[in-house]
Order: C-alpha cells, then structure tokens, then sequence
C-alpha cells in the first residue's frame, strides 16, 4: 500500500506543485479542505438526513411529499461536493508532502463515499421496494455518522501535522 501511496503522490506533484506556486496562505492549504467539508458534512448532510427521516415518518402526506424532494434535489449535490472534497483533501495532503493513504482519515472518507455511492444506486434502481428504501434509509444514517467520525479524525490529522 505503501508503494502505491507513493506513486498517487508522485502522479499529483505537478498539480500540487502548481497550487504551491499560488503561494495559497499556509493556513487555507491546510484548514481549507476541513473547514469547506464541515460545512458541506454539517450544514447539507444534516439537511438532507433530516429531509429524508421526514419523507419517511412525517404524518402529514404534503409535509413528506415536499421532504423526499427537498431530499432527493440536494442529496446529489451533496454527494458531488463530498466527492470533490475527498479529491481536494488528498491534493491538499500531497501539497503538504504528507501520506495519502495511511490515515484513518482517508478509509473513513473513502468508506463513507462508498456507502454514499452505493445508496443512490439502490435510491435510483430499487425505489419502488419498500424493504430497499429502508435499507436506503438506514444506510445513509451510518454514512452520516461515519462523516462525523471521519470529521473527528481529520481534525486530529489536521493537528498532527
């Protein structure tokens, strides 16, 4: 894995090496990435867990016909910001010539995108089964509580560095 941790840093040193060159302040290359996916894991992903527990339990059919859309309009944003994030997280790491793959940091992030991943593909091909939507909803919950840990962890990386 190491070796592999290598040649991803070796393939992204141009581009880092070309942020570097943009004298980008010290504290955005190394807080920005953690300061722009908190907002993206607290602000949107708390919206759109929320909006989706209220489609599913709201008593009022108007209340959660209007939360499954709020749901699923922002949940694909949501994900695109997350996976842009992830990408800009790894460059921000090869900037500051540190491992990119050897953090709990990184696997959290790498798993939560992939449960992400995983629950659009059973919300867009399993929609009309019930038991599927509840695996959708469940599934996204632990996504969202992986994000959390995975915030914990960068913030302990963050410091560390």
């Amino acid at each position: 894995m190491e070796s592999f941790s290598a040649y991803l840093s070796d393939l992204l040193e141009p581009l880092a090496a070309w942020f570097r060159s943009l004298n980008i302040p010290e504290p955005i290359t190394h807080w920005g990435h953690p300061a722009m996916m908190g907002i993206v894991i607290f602000v949107m992903g708390s919206y759109v867990a929320y909006s989706g527990w209220q489609g599913r339990l709201a008593a009022d059919k108007e209340v959660a016909i209007k939360n499954r859309k709020s749901h699923r309009q922002l949940a694909p944003f949501m994900f695109t910001f997350l996976a842009l994030g992830y990408t800009g997280g790894i460059l921000s790491l090869v900037m500051q010539k540190q491992p990119i793959l050897s953090s709990p940091h990184f696997w959290t992030g790498s798993f939560a995108l992939l449960l992400l991943f995983s629950n659009s593909v059973i919300s867009k091909l399993f929609v009309k089964q019930p038991g599927l939507r509840m695996i959708h909803a469940y599934l996204g919950t632990v996504a969202m509580g992986l994000l959390i840990l995975h915030t914990a962890l960068g913030i302990k990386l963050g410091l560390s560095i």
